[in-house]
């Protein structure tokens, strides 16, 4: 790659064109409700579809709330009029499908200050045009006009989110800054922004062209930004230092780029590897979802280690020294010998916990655990518009419905009573209807709607409670336990189904995957660190502290988002569960982000105990050499995962909070305090191995012992 460097920079430069057009060409499609194969929710989604064939139009649904003027009803002939001309205006209008009157519809609250119309339209959210987004927006100004408050639900005004804003932009300004003051060069720091931003061009770009061959949403963009934005700058960060040292040692620039790949870069494939396996391995869960948003993660991932593999070595070779700190291109100009300075606060900082490492590690094991104790109250959930910032359209039309029609009016359930095998399907039917309006907790029912067949009944029952409740959820199991009975009575089979039914099979299948996805990957830390370190203790010892970190961070999460602390400064007025997909996704990520620098960091320290130092003295050379660059790429991926928040999406605020604690708890907690104590306390037992895993287990040698007994050989030559 560094003699071959004007075609390898020819070759990324082609295919970010390529993606960048591929991306530009790419039709918008609609983003897909998230489903889970197999539960009750979704195998009553698969008869509806079935038994009322030409139903499950992919088109976007409006609802237009209106409330009357102080003190009037909405049934007022003053406050109908305006509400029907309202309603008439959008009739006619481009993409409409239908446009309910609440008043034939009985869509008016008890007290008649609140009603509602349903808009449905042609098409999906994301391809409703401007114009028919504006004039919906019109319509709602109109009846403002008029004296009467109105607000829009629904899914028609949503719009994509799209990566860019000016909290990104901070994220990225404070990496730069991290990266020159680390490097202390602008061309080295120049270096790893371009190689990361190239493989996050292309990255995007990919994804946004297949988004719609492979229904991958616009959550699935962001992560693969937000991931290969920052594992590409660390990567390249690491690579770049290692480079520097080798050329301070006064090695050639092309032998310097051998010896930066053969222990830096294997360091980075390792690294990478373990991101992209935790990535992929959330398809095992079952959610199409969830797999879409790992495989694209790690397909990002994957392309940050080629580009650190190939493009980094390339352009060192073109910048030559000006990738060196000032000093030394200083030093070498007037012919001075050129010795690399070792940071001095790493080095103390190991010296302080080799000094004190059980106060150390007693100080930090409880400061993670009290952090980690908010954990046990981890309610998991999916975030409708009670989410949406206070003052939005949204959120105050969610507000009036809940205020006219009942907090459950919000998250209504769909039960569907299929009676082809009862042998009496209206009996069946009723007898449904009679066990839901008798049920605590269900505020209405209403009428059941039949197929054309006669052998399939939907009904519609209201909970008296938000859908986001622990009641509510309460509700839906009882109705599922009462569903046996009557099947065993009527003969009839009962589902209960819709969004909040959805949301509360996904979120119970995530808890119970959790801890089974949490041993597969504790598991496979400890398998790829026993292959890489050559000891026992190191890898528990490591897998333990990355519980630690998530635990911690699943703390800040339930903190933030249920309690409501700080949330504020966020932009997130509305507690409630935390996203039900975001902790086995947080495993999954922050796994391969532990790994890394625990890789990063303690192979520098294991490089010094094999090339003949004493265990103390090789924690303390291990900082040294490489505690200054993984400080330096831990604040850049926290600042880039920070970046993140401002973005006004559940989903991916609960992301960037949920990581930039992860990766800060991981790196400076448990890899710069925690591990160095344990290595101190254990001494050379840290490094044991037994003969028969010293045989089985492959070599692999990330710490350049083969390149040391080169070193030897040639010198004894």
């Amino acid at each position: 790659m560094f003699r071959r460097r004007r075609l390898v920079a020819r070759m990324w430069l082609v295919a970010a064109v390529l993606a960048i057009v591929a991306a530009v060409a790419a039709p918008s499609g609609e983003e897909e409700d998230l489903t889970m194969p197999g539960t009750e929710s979704q195998q009553a989604f698969d008869l509806l579809n079935q038994r009322f064939p030409g139903n499950d139009a992919e088109g976007a649904e409006a609802r237009l709330v209106f409330k009357a003027a102080d003190g009037q009803r909405i049934t007022a002939p003053g406050q109908q009029a305006a509400v029907e001309d309202t309603l008439g205006s959008l009739k006619d209008g481009d993409q409409i499908a239908s446009v309910s009157d609440p008043y034939d519809d009985k869509a008016v609250s008890k007290d008649g200050t609140i009603a509602y119309s349903t808009i449905t339209y042609t098409a999906g959210a994301t391809s409703l045009s401007d114009s028919t987004k504006s004039a919906l927006e019109d319509a709602a100004e109109h009846a403002r006009d008029a004296g009467l408050t109105a607000e829009i639900g629904g899914d028609a005004l949503d719009a994509e989110v799209e990566p860019g804003g000016t909290t990104e932009m901070i994220g990225v300004v404070v990496a730069a800054v991290v990266l020159i003051l680390t490097l202390g060069s602008l061309v080295a720091a120049g270096l790893s922004l371009l190689t990361a931003f190239t493989g996050v061009l292309i990255a995007f770009g990919a994804v946004t062209a297949l988004s719609v061959p492979l229904g991958l949403t616009s959550t699935v963009g962001i992560l693969a930004l937000m991931l290969g934005l920052a594992v590409g700058i660390d990567y390249s960060l690491f690579i770049t230092s290692r480079y520097r040292d080798e050329r301070a040692q006064g090695r050639e620039p092309e032998e310097a780029v051998g010896r930066a790949l053969g222990t830096a870069g294997s360091a980075v494939v390792f690294a990478g590897a373990t991101v992209i396996i935790a990535l992929a391995g959330l398809s095992v869960v079952g959610i199409p979802e969830l797999t879409k948003i790992g495989l694209g993660g790690a397909g990002a991932v994957a392309l940050a280690v080629l580009v650190a593999l190939t493009l980094v070595p390339a352009l060192l070779g073109k910048f030559g020294n000006r990738v060196l700190a000032r000093s030394i291109r200083r030093a070498r100009r007037r012919g001075r010998p050129v010795r690399a300075k070792r940071p001095r606060l790493a080095g103390r900082w190991a010296g302080f916990v080799l000094r004190r490492p059980l106060k150390v590690l007693i100080i930090a094991v409880l400061g993670l655990g009290a952090v980690a104790l908010p954990t046990l109250g981890l309610q998991l959930g999916l975030p409708g518009d009670e989410s949406k910032p206070v003052g939005t359209t949204q959120r105050d039309a969610y507000d009036l419905l809940s205020q006219g029609f009942g907090p459950g009016f919000n998250g209504p359930l769909t039960v569907v009573v299929d009676t082809a095998s009862a042998d009496n399907p209206q009996a069946a039917t009723n007898r449904v209807v009679d066990t839901l309006q008798q049920m605590d907790g269900v505020a209405s029912v209403g009428e059941p709607v039949l197929n054309k067949a006669g052998d399939t009944a939907v009904l519609t029952a209201i909970p008296e409670t938000a859908p986001t409740s622990e009641e509510t959820t309460d509700l839906v199991n009882h109705i599922r336990d009462e569903a046996s009975v009557l099947e065993a009575d009527t003969g009839a089979d009962v589902f209960v189904t819709g969004s909040t039914a959805v949301n509360i099979d996904i979120s119970q299948a995530m808890s119970d995957a959790l801890l089974p996805y949490l041993s597969v990957v504790i598991g496979l830390a400890v398998l790829l660190l026993l292959v890489i370190f050559r000891s026992v203790l190191v890898p528990i010892t490591a897998a333990l502290g990355f519980l630690l970190s998530v635990g911690a961070a699943f703390g800040v999460l339930v903190a933030v988002f249920q309690w409501g602390w700080a949330a504020d400064l966020i932009g997130t007025e509305q507690t409630g569960p935390v996203m039900s997909l975001m902790p086995i996704l947080i495993i999954g990520i922050v796994f391969g982000l532990a790994m890394d620098y625990q890789v990063f960091l303690f192979t520098r320290v294991r490089e010094a105990y094999v090339h003949g130092r004493p265990p103390r003295e090789a924690l303390i050379e291990g900082f040294r050499h490489s505690g200054r660059v993984v400080t330096a790429a831990a604040i850049i991926m926290c600042s880039v995962f920070a970046g993140f928040i401002g973005i006004h999406s559940p989903t991916i605020q609960t992301m960037g909070v949920g990581l930039a604690f992860a990766v800060a708890f991981d790196a400076f907690v448990v890899r710069m305090a925690i591990m160095p104590a344990v290595l101190a306390l254990l001494g050379r037992r840290a490094w044991w191995m037994p003969r028969i895993l010293h045989r089985v287990l492959p070599k692999v040698d990330i710490e350049g012992e083969s390149l040391a007994k080169h070193d030897r050989v040639l010198t004894s030559v």
